[in-house]
C-alpha cells in the first residue's frame, strides 16, 4: 500500500487563514449589499497602517481630492500632485490643502513598469510597505486589490510649528477642515484618512489644470534647479507682502504661500502691496533684483495682476526691459479681455516710462531716471524677440469680482503669520505667544531708520516705529550718528532685505529697539537699518494675545470716532464673501 503523502502544516494553516478572509469579506459585503455600508469606492483603498498614518491605494489615473494636511511618499508606481509626479525615489513630501484654496487632487499615474512578473511586483510593494513598518494586516488587505499599474500611496500625519501657531489663532482653528459639508455618505476609508488629517472632498472642488499645463511643467521640471523672480508685491509666494525677491526652488512646492515662507537669494523691501504711488522706484527695486541672476539656470518671473490703465503700460516696461523668451498672458472667458500682448504690440505700443515705435509720449522723468532709461542705438528699431503663450481657461467663475474664496487682505495676513510661525520652537509641541519670546535689543545708533510710504515728523517717528512691522535691511553706507536720537534717512535706499521682525516696543531712557525676529543671528549682524512700511501686523496677533489681564498692549476701545482716521474699517461691498471666508479680524 503506498504511502500517504502529508501536507505541511503550514500551508494547512494558510489556507485556513485564506478560507477564514474570505468569509469574512463575504460576511462584510453582505451588510454593503444590504444598504447598512456604503461601498467603497472602487479601486480606492485606505488602511490604517500605523497610529497617524495610513496606506491608499489608487487604481489608474484615479484621483483623491481632498482638504488637509500631510506629509505624503509614494511606495509603489507614482502619483501626480499640482503637476509635479511623486516616485518610490522621492523622500517624503509636506502636502498642505487648506480649505482658503482649492482642493488639491492626488492621480495615480498609469506610467511605464519594468518588465517583470505580477509576482515580483507584489514582492516589491509588499518589500515596501514592510519596510515602512505596515502592519500586515493593513499590506493584505491593499494586497487584495493590487495591479502592476496601481500606485501605493504611504499618509503621514503632519505636525509643524508654523501650522500649530497658525491654527492657534481663533478665525484660522479650522484653516485645515472643509468648511462646506459635503452630502455623502460617510465610508471607513473617509475614517482612516480622517485620522491622518485629510478629508476626501467633491472632485469638482479640486484645482483643475490641462494636459498641456502638465506637459509644461513636466519640462519646467527636468531643470534640477529654477530661479523664481516675485514681481508680485501684493501676493509674492515665498516671501511676506511688499516684496520683490529672487528665489532658489529646488524642490516641489505643494502649498499655498504661507506653508513655504523661506529666504530669497535676493529681495528688496519695496513696503507696500501696491506700486501705484511710485512705478519709478518699483522699476529700480526691479532692476536691482534682476541684476542677482546668473542666467546659468530658467528664470521664472511673476508679475502684478494690475493689467489695467497705467498697470498695462508698466507691464509693457516690465517686458521692454527684462527681454523674457517666453510671454504667458493668462485670460478668462467671462471677462473683457486685453489685447494679446503680440511682441509686435509691444514693439508699437508706449509704456507707462518708455516709448514706442509711432508713440514718442511717453510719461515725463526726471534728467537722471530718463538717462537710465536710455536705450541703445538700434534697440528700439527690432521687435522684441519672445514667444507668446496665450492662455484662455474656461474655468466656471474664473476671474469673476467677489467670486474669490478668501479676500487678497486676508491671504497677505496668513503669509505674515506663516513668517512669524518661525520664531516656534520645532521640539516644543504647545505654541508660545509672541509676548512671551525674548526680543532683541538694538541701540539707536547701530541702525538707521526711515519710513517708506508717507511723511513722518521727526518727533513722531517713534511713536509710528513702536507695534510695527519693519524690514530689516542691509544699506551700503556706514551708519553714523551725530544725536542721541535714531538715526533718520531722507530718502528710501534700495537695498537688501535680510528678513523682517516686529518692534514689540521702545526704551527712549536706554535708547533701544525691542525687536523680534526669526533672522538667524549671523544674518542680522549685518543689519544696520529698518525700513518700515505699509504692511501691517494682523489683527489677530494684536487682539488674540495670550494670558494678558487686564488691557491688552496696544490695543484700545477708547477713543474718539470725531478724530480723522479712528472710525472702523470700511468694507468693500463689492466683494461678495462666502461663509466660507476666514478673516483675521476681531472687530
Amino acid at each position: 500500500m503506498p504511502a500517504r503523502r502529508s501536507r505541511p502544516r503550514r500551508a494547512l494553516a494558510r489556507n485556513r487563514g485564506a478560507r477564514t478572509e474570505t468569509a469574512w469579506r463575504e460576511f462584510a459585503a453582505s451588510f454593503a449589499r444590504a444598504g447598512m455600508v456604503p461601498p467603497a469606492e472602487p479601486g480606492l483603498a485606505a488602511v490604517e497602517a500605523a497610529e497617524g498614518t495610513a496606506v491608499l491605494l489608487l487604481a489608474p489615473r484615479q484621483a483623491l481630492t481632498f482638504t488637509g494636511k500631510c506629509r505624503l511618499r509614494c511606495l509603489y508606481g507614482a502619483v501626480r500632485l499640482l503637476g509635479f509626479a511623486v516616485a518610490s525615489h522621492h523622500p517624503g513630501l509636506p502636502v498642505f490643502s487648506p480649505a482658503t484654496h482649492c482642493a488639491l487632487s492626488l492621480e495615480a499615474l498609469p506610467g511605464a513598469r519594468p518588465l517583470a512578473a505580477l509576482r515580483q511586483l507584489r514582492a516589491a510593494a509588499r518589500a515596501a510597505m514592510r519596510a515602512h513598518r505596515v502592519r500586515r494586516q493593513a499590506r493584505v488587505k491593499l494586497m487584495a486589490r493590487f495591479s502592476s499599474d496601481c500606485a501605493v500611496v504611504l499618509l503621514e500625519h503632519l505636525d509643524t510649528p508654523v501650522t500649530r501657531f497658525l491654527l492657534s489663532h481663533p478665525p484660522l482653528s479650522r484653516l485645515f477642515e472643509p468648511q462646506k459639508k459635503e452630502e455623502s455618505s460617510f465610508t471607513p476609508e473617509d475614517a482612516v484618512l480622517a485620522s491622518v488629517g485629510i478629508v476626501k472632498c467633491s472632485p469638482d472642488r479640486g484645482l483643475l489644470v490641462s494636459e498641456s499645463m502638465y506637459l509644461a511643467l513636466d519640462e519646467l521640471i527636468q531643470a534640477c534647479c529654477v530661479e523664481y523672480m516675485e514681481c508680485d508685491i501684493g501676493q509674492p509666494e515665498f516671501t511676506p507682502p511688499g516684496c520683490v525677491s529672487l528665489s532658489s526652488v529646488t524642490e516641489p512646492v505643494l502649498g499655498p504661500p504661507f506653508t513655504h515662507q523661506q529666504t530669497p537669494r535676493k529681495m528688496v523691501y519695496y513696503g507696500q502691496i501696491s506700486c501705484e504711488q511710485d512705478t519709478e522706484r518699483y522699476l529700480d527695486v526691479m532692476k536691482y533684483v534682476f541684476s542677482c541672476y546668473k542666467k546659468e539656470v530658467p528664470l521664472i518671473i511673476n508679475t502684478m495682476g494690475w493689467v489695467k490703465g497705467e498697470g498695462l503700460l508698466l507691464l509693457i516696461d516690465i517686458i521692454r526691459l527684462l527681454s523674457p523668451s517666453h510671454v504667458v498672458q493668462m485670460d478668462v472667458c467671462d471677462w473683457k479681455a486685453m489685447a494679446p500682448l503680440t511682441p509686435e504690440h509691444i514693439h508699437l505700443r508706449a509704456g507707462l516710462h518708455t516709448k514706442g515705435k509711432q508713440q514718442p509720449k511717453c510719461k515725463q522723468l526726471d534728467v537722471g531716471a530718463a538717462e537710465s532709461w536710455k536705450c541703445s542705438e538700434g534697440e528700439d528699431a527690432s521687435v522684441p524677440q519672445y514667444k507668446l503663450l496665450y492662455v484662455h481657461p474656461e474655468f466656471p467663475r474664473a476671474g469673476v469680482a467677489g467670486e474669490a474664496r478668501v479676500h487678497s487682505g486676508i491671504l497677505r495676513d496668513m503669509s505674515i503669520l506663516g513668517y512669524l510661525g518661525h520664531l516656534q520652537y520645532p521640539d516644543i509641541g504647545a505654541v508660545l505667544p509672541l509676548h512671551s519670546l525674548v526680543p532683541y535689543q538694538v541701540p539707536f545708533s547701530a541702525v538707521a531708520l526711515r519710513v517708506i510710504h508717507t511723511d513722518v515728523a521727526p518727533t513722531n517717528i517713534m511713536y509710528a516705529v513702536n507695534a510695527s512691522w519693519v524690514g530689516l535691511c542691509c544699506i551700503p553706507d556706514e551708519v553714523r550718528c551725530q544725536t542721541d536720537g535714531p538715526v533718520l534717512l531722507t530718502q528710501t535706499p534700495v537695498c537688501d532685505c535680510l528678513g523682517f521682525g516686529i518692534v514689540r516696543g521702545v526704551d527712549m531712557e536706554k535708547k533701544l529697539y525691542h525687536i523680534l525676529t526669526p533672522v538667524p543671528p549671523e544674518n542680522l549682524r549685518l543689519v544696520n537699518c529698518l525700513l518700515l512700511g505699509n504692511i501691517a501686523i494682523p489683527n489677530c496677533v494684536l487682539v488674540g494675545q495670550q494670558g494678558i489681564e487686564g488691557e491688552i498692549p496696544y490695543v484700545t476701545s477708547d477713543y474718539n470716532y470725531s478724530i480723522l482716521g479712528a472710525g472702523k474699517l470700511r468694507k468693500k461691498k463689492h466683494f461678495k464673501r462666502k461663509e466660507f471666508t476666514f478673516e483675521c479680524d476681531y472687530t
